[in-house]
């Protein structure tokens, strides 16, 4: 039997530190047969993976220079973790990635087209499933995970920073780095956060999360939890599919994590009108879930995304209460990367061990057979390929 050969290549967005192969990982597809190839960390810090070179070189890997990719034979399956540049010269080989042109998202028709204009394919990671429609890998634990980190970051620093500073970008509390090297690490100083916070409120933070049934939700309990704040509602369907929104249990706790995933017009969790009734508690709002921009957003008190260096936007709330900050950053994972790139990357590792078999495999048959799908909309139809 043949195995494909899998590279590895070194991602090109910004600030994006994680990796959809791990050494664990890559040790793993070795000793099943696959040859591996991983291309060298960038040399540009904002691109610094987690996982060292030689870390790679010590499971076994081959090493390649960064961007080798593009000259690679076309046999080689392609392994990255977010989407490619904006450039437009055609693809010719399969790659895996998350290349986020399947929603019609700004400019998905280019993104799409250039993978017919170079007889390549794509199966993107967000839309890889298993035979009952589940995903085989997400991130939405760490997500959640990371959220409700930044949301008790948040809650202490508005305590201890009573003039209104908005909390600071996470690198200046990660020495520069703008991610965290371990859990450990950000547990260490979330402790610290906590009790700093308890010292000037009297009380150790409460929380309500909504969607605590699920991946992201089981994430952010999980992290209150571990820092010793277990003072926390977990909400799911049961508590809100008898009554709609808004919700005053909501204002009745210090920080709000949510986690639902949209998939039809709800009325809101909170709205404006809510927050400005009396004995507000809340000041926290971390939306995990991020859909600023959908019309049916059920926290209609922001209009922005957040960012790493600028975590928080403040929501002006008329009426007595705590001050309000939101967290909306939509790619909390990468303030974690080394944890949340394992438990990707062992949850996707069963599919890859499949991909020798990919015209038999379910989850690969399913990817390339919605590549296909997507491909045929494309405005003028399907792109003849290029020689």
């Amino acid at each position: 039997m043949t195995y494909p050969t899998l590279h590895a290549r070194a991602e090109a967005k910004l600030f994006e530190h994680r990796s959809c192969l791990t050494p664990t990982t890559v040790k793993k597809l070795l000793a099943a047969g696959y040859p591996v190839l991983v291309e060298r960390s960038s040399t540009n810090p904002d691109l610094d993976r987690i996982f060292k070179d030689e870390e790679f070189e010590q499971a076994g890997a081959t090493l390649v220079d960064e961007g080798s990719w593009k000259n690679a034979p076309n046999d080689r399956i392609i392994i990255g973790l977010k989407e490619l540049p904006e450039e437009e010269h055609p693809l010719e080989h399969t790659f895996v990635h998350f290349a986020h042109c399947y929603k019609q998202q700004g400019g998905w028709e280019t993104v799409l087209a250039r993978f017919p204009r170079g007889g390549g394919v794509l199966y993107d990671l967000e839309f890889l499933q298993d035979e009952s429609g589940r995903r085989v890998a997400a991130f939405g634990y760490h997500a959640g995970f990371v959220g409700a980190a930044l949301a008790i970051k948040t809650w202490a620093w508005q305590l201890t920073h009573p003039n209104g500073e908005p909390l600071p970008g996470i690198e200046t509390f990660t020495d520069g780095r703008g991610y965290y090297n371990n859990e450990t690490e950000l547990l260490t100083q979330l402790k610290e956060d906590v009790a700093a916070g308890e010292k000037i409120s009297g009380h150790k933070p409460t929380s309500l999360v909504l969607g605590a049934l699920g991946r992201c939700g089981s994430g952010a309990v999980d992290l209150l939890e571990k820092i010793g704040c277990p003072e926390i509602k977990k909400w799911d369907l049961p508590e809100t599919k008898s009554r709609d929104g808004p919700y005053p249990e909501i204002l009745e706790s210090d920080i709000f994590v949510n986690c639902i995933y949209l998939s039809k017009p709800i009325p809101p969790f909170v709205d404006q009108k809510s927050l400005q009734k009396e004995g507000r508690k809340l000041s926290v709002v971390c939306d995990v879930s991020c859909d600023t921009t959908n019309p049916h957003n059920p926290i209609p008190i922001y209009n922005i995304n957040t960012t790493f260096d600028k975590p928080t936007v403040e929501v002006k709330v008329e009426g007595n209460g705590p001050r309000l900050s939101v967290i909306s950053i939509d790619h909390l994972p990468s303030a974690l990367p080394r944890e949340s790139s394992e438990a990707f990357s062992n949850a996707l590792l069963p599919s890859l061990m499949g991909l020798k078999d990919r015209d038999s495999t379910p989850v690969w048959q399913g990817a390339e057979k919605l590549f296909t799908e997507k491909v045929h909309t494309l405005p003028g139809g399907v792109p003849k390929k290029e020689v």
